[in-house]
C-alpha cells in the first residue's frame, strides 16, 4: 500500500555548485513544506564528497524518497546509490542544461518540480553501464564529448558558453575511424561521433535519438558519419527522418567500440577523458524516477 504525500519522509540531496546560484534551494525547500507535515532532511554535497557519503546519509535517513537538487552529473550520482533499489528518486532541476529533466517532462520550475517530487508517481526506467560509468542519459565519443571539453575550460557558463565551445569544436574536432561490434554485427566506419542513448535528446534540444524509450529494453546506438549543421537543425525543428548518409541508427543490449585512435568521452555531461574502447550494456529496471 502506497503511502499519501503527507506521509512521507523525503531526503533532498543539494549540489551547490550546480546552476549559477541564483537561486537558494534550501530556503525554497523550507518554504514549500513550512505548512506540510512531511519530514524533510536536507543534504548539501560537500566539495570532495564521494559515494560511499552519500549513501550513508541516505543509509542514515531512511527516506520514502531521495530527491536529487542539481544536474545531470548529480542525479547521475543519486542513481548510482538507489541503483535496483526500491527508493525512488525526485528531480530539482539545477544544472546548466538539465538533459534527463527535459527528456522526463519535469518542469524547470522550481516549485513545479517540487509538486511533482511530492505528489509524482515512481516510474521503473532502465540505464546503461558504460566502460564502468553509470549512464542514465546519454553517452558519446568524439565530437560532443569534445565540446563539453572545451566547455569545462570555459569562464562561461549556460547557452552561450556552450555556442563557443561548440563553434569552436566544428572547426577543431576531426573525425574517427570506428569499429562497431553489436549482436555479432561488426560496423566499420569513418565518424563524426557515436552515442550511446539512453535517452532521446540533449539538454540543447537536439533531439538524436528520436526512437529512444527509457522503460525497453534496450538503447540506441547513433552512428553520426558526417557532422551536418542541416542535419541538426532537421532533427531539431521537424520530424523528418534522418539522412542514412549522415546518421544511422542501431539497437542492442550490449556492444564495443574501437577507435583507431584515442577519442574524447563524456557520461551524462560529465568529460571521461580520451579512450579507444567502449563497452556497454543495459540494465534494465534500474532506477525509479517521480514523474
Amino acid at each position: 500500500m502506497s503511502l499519501k504525500p503527507e506521509g512521507l519522509k523525503f531526503l533532498f540531496i543539494i549540489n551547490p555548485g550546480s546552476g549559477n546560484g541564483d537561486t537558494d534551494y534550501k530556503a525554497e525547500i523550507q518554504d514549500y513544506f513550512a505548512e506540510l507535515s512531511n519530514e524533510v532532511e536536507v543534504f548539501e554535497l560537500p566539495a570532495d564528497c564521494s559515494l560511499d557519503k552519500i549513501k550513508n546519509r541516505i543509509e542514515q535517513a531512511k527516506p520514502d524518497r531521495v530527491v536529487a537538487v542539481g544536474g545531470d552529473g548529480t542525479i547521475k550520482l543519486v542513481a548510482q546509490c538507489l541503483l535496483k533499489t526500491e527508493t525512488p528518486i525526485g528531480i530539482i532541476p539545477a544544472g546548466s542544461a538539465n538533459g534527463m529533466a527535459k527528456e522526463l517532462g519535469i518542469s524547470l520550475d522550481v516549485k513545479e518540480a517540487l509538486d511533482t517530487a511530492v505528489n509524482g508517481q515512481a516510474t521503473k526506467i532502465h540505464a546503461v553501464v558504460v566502460n564502468d560509468e553509470l549512464c542514465i542519459h546519454l553517452s558519446d565519443i568524439g565530437f560532443n564529448a569534445y565540446i563539453i571539453k572545451k566547455f569545462d575550460d570555459l569562464p562561461q557558463r549556460g547557452m552561450w558558453g556552450y555556442a563557443k565551445a561548440a563553434w569552436h569544436a566544428l572547426w577543431n574536432h576531426h573525425k574517427m575511424e570506428v569499429n562497431i561490434k553489436i549482436d555479432g554485427e561488426e560496423i566499420r566506419s569513418e565518424a563524426s561521433m557515436v552515442v550511446i542513448a539512453n535517452a532521446t535528446m540533449y539538454g540543447t534540444g537536439v533531439k538524436i535519438n528520436p526512437e529512444g524509450k527509457l522503460d525497453d529494453d534496450v538503447f540506441e546506438v547513433i552512428l553520426v558519419k558526417n557532422y551536418s549543421i542541416l542535419e541538426i537543425l532537421k532533427i531539431r525543428f521537424t520530424n523528418l527522418p534522418f539522412n542514412p548518409n549522415s546518421i544511422e541508427t542501431f539497437k542492442t543490449d550490449k556492444l564495443v567500440i574501437k577507435s583507431r585512435h584515442r577519442a574524447h568521452f563524456q557520461v551524462d555531461g560529465e568529460y571521461q577523458g580520451k579512450v579507444n574502447t567502449i563497452n556497454a550494456h543495459i540494465i534494465t529496471d534500474a532506477i525509479q524516477v517521480i514523474l
